[in-house]
């Protein structure tokens, strides 16, 4: 089983960047590809980016692409989004979650509690 939590959220002005960590406990962890998604106020979950378990791939939403970059280090048994050129539609809760690799998140099996972030205009 695999524990998971989020942190380095927070208000930034739109353009600002922001890294948030993904850090999980148990000795499974570099076994699972991890995704991260959000939650606009009002809206349902969608996928922002995912990595797979030796981090060698990646994708990205359409949205999010050419400024967010996900990345892993399972020695410290924690995934890594960073975000730049932040934008107020960027404005969500962000989750990680560890399970199959892929953008569906029927595929994941542990969640985060969640992290607000919040872009100014």
């Amino acid at each position: 089983q695999v524990q998971l939590e989020e942190s380095g959220g927070g208000l930034v002005q739109a353009g600002g960047s922001l890294r948030l960590s993904c850090a999980a406990s148990g000795r499974t962890f570099n076994t699972y590809a991890i995704g991260w998604f959000r939650q606009p106020p009002g809206k349902e979950r969608e996928f922002v980016a995912a990595i797979n378990w030796s981090g060698g791939f990646t994708f990205y939403a359409d949205s999010v692409k050419g400024r967010f970059t996900i990345s892993r280090d399972n020695a410290k048994n924690t995934v890594y989004l960073q975000m730049n050129s932040l934008k107020p539609e960027d404005t969500a809760v962000y989750y990680c979650a560890a399970g199959e690799y892929g953008s569906d998140s029927w595929g994941y099996s542990y969640w985060g509690q969640g992290t607000q972030v919040t872009v100014s205009s």
